[in-house]
């Protein structure tokens, strides 16, 4: 069953010969076909013009020609991504419609190496936290999480190997939490946000879905870099993403202000299972602490966020305020009433706590955390809390979140590993000697048709 393959795994197949790309599409749109009803993941899907590239790499091959580890993998793009000649709609159709001429600078990226784009995925409005209509594979009356919620269900039901996601929050390492995914969010600037419609010009990472440590590698080889046209993007090397095995064992830092008093018994227990299973396996652990200033993080973190959102979202608010969603609302008149000193003081804020938390990396090659404060919450009216993941948009540090076990009733749980600025490669390298021990081996609900 192709549709099933990992990146990694299905590049193999496709350099081989064993598989096509065509192949490999068509598996994908069988499985779209079969649950997006039940799931809702998919926004617009272009199935001629996936198709059409799908042939087009595969005449490649039979010239020889080989991209690399994304040729021929169909990879979502979540809906605030500009992909030529599709709806940009952003979860708000009568509020946003643009058909954008081109393509993201992050999809321009994919399509080079080789990937194919199925479609576009489900967001929430504009990215914030009112919730769409996607629903969890683990269980179809839980959220996904959001706002990247199309995304994470996509790549946990195999409707395609991976699928781009964005976070100002926690919309990347929440919903892969909640769904069982690999969740990576690079460091601020190092990837570039030309053509992905911004909720905070202060806080915005793009970054995939994967089901594996080194498919996230391959798509962020793919993507990283600078973008001359994007004044946000960071002029600093890119590594070779090749993931090789650790020299020794991790040093993990375990981060012991706020997260423990504010996770639920469920989380804490997995999380002290897994840290035992690491340190069986030879990881190194010992207790961090947060600087004093993690005290105003958060609401610091929800004025930039608002302010952003209002800077973006002003205009057609005015004129369409009562079309916003309830929560949308909510965030705009906090934005709009803040005051420049407000503004100024979180910003000085978020700049002084950058620096004062990479003390916390200070013998340790990364931080961790428990992904999210509980496993995805019952009912579709939230998509969850993000404070776990805030922290880290706030002060733009890499993240990966990794699933690490299940709850009783059956829902992923993850981990979530936090590096210095740029350090990606340390980040993946860990990570991938932690899957490995960790042995995550589950699958959604959904595809065993309970």
């Amino acid at each position: 069953m192709p549709h099933t393959l990992t990146i990694t795994q299905a590049a193999e197949e496709i350099r081989s010969g064993r598989l096509s790309p065509v192949e490999l599409l068509r598996a994908c749109f069988s499985q779209i076909d079969a649950l997006d009803s039940r799931l809702r993941a998919w926004v617009s899907l272009d199935r001629a013009g996936a198709g059409r590239c799908a042939r087009g790499l595969q005449e490649e091959l039979a010239r020889g020609r080989y991209r690399g580890p994304l040729h021929g993998i169909p990879v979502g793009i979540k809906d605030i991504i500009d992909v030529r000649g599709l709806p940009t709609a952003a979860g708000a159709r009568h509020l946003y419609n643009l058909v954008p001429d081109e393509d993201a600078a992050v999809v321009a990226r994919l399509r080079r190496s080789g990937a194919v784009i199925p479609g576009k995925t489900v967001t929430t409005p504009f990215a914030c936290f009112d919730p769409a209509e996607t629903r969890n594979p683990w269980n179809p009356e839980r959220t996904p999480g959001g706002s990247s919620s199309g995304s994470a269900a996509a790549v946990a039901a195999r409707m395609c190997p991976a699928a781009l996601g964005s976070q100002t929050g926690g919309s990347i390492s929440r919903p892969a939490a909640y769904c069982g995914l690999v969740g990576l969010k690079p460091t601020f600037g190092r990837i570039s946000l030309r053509g992905i419609l911004p909720v905070s010009y202060e806080l915005d990472h793009p970054g995939p879905f994967t089901r594996s440590v080194a498919d996230a590698a391959v798509i962020l080889q793919c993507l990283a870099g600078k973008d001359p046209l994007d004044p946000l993007s960071a002029d600093v090397p890119v590594d070779t993403y090749r993931i090789e095995p650790l020299s020794r064992p991790p040093r993990v830092g375990i981060v012991r202000t706020y997260y423990p008093d504010n996770a639920d018994e469920t989380m804490r227990a997995a999380t002290d299972d897994a840290i035992e299973r690491l340190a069986s396996e030879g990881a190194e652990f010992t207790d961090v602490h947060m600087p004093g200033s993690f005290a105003e993080l958060h609401e610091n973190h929800a004025l930039l966020l608002a302010v952003g959102a209002a800077n973006v979202l002003e205009e057609r608010y005015v004129v369409h305020r009562d079309a916003f969603p309830p929560g949308l609302c909510e965030i705009m008149e906090r934005g709009r009433s803040a005051g420049a000193v407000d503004y100024a003081r979180a910003r000085r804020h978020q700049i002084s706590f950058k620096s004062e938390v990479l003390a916390a990396f200070e013998g340790v090659d990364l931080l961790l955390t428990p992904a999210t404060p509980t496993p995805a919450p019952s009912g579709l009216t939230s998509t969850g809390n993000p404070a776990f993941n805030s922290p880290w948009s706030y002060a733009g540090l890499p993240t990966i979140v990794l699933p690490a076990a299940c709850s009783s009733d059956g829902l992923p749980i993850g981990i979530q590993l936090v590096a210095r600025p740029f350090a990606e490669i340390r980040l993946l390298t860990v990570s991938a000697w932690c899957e490995t021990r960790l042995e995550w081996n589950r699958t959604p609900s959904i595809l065993s048709g309970d």
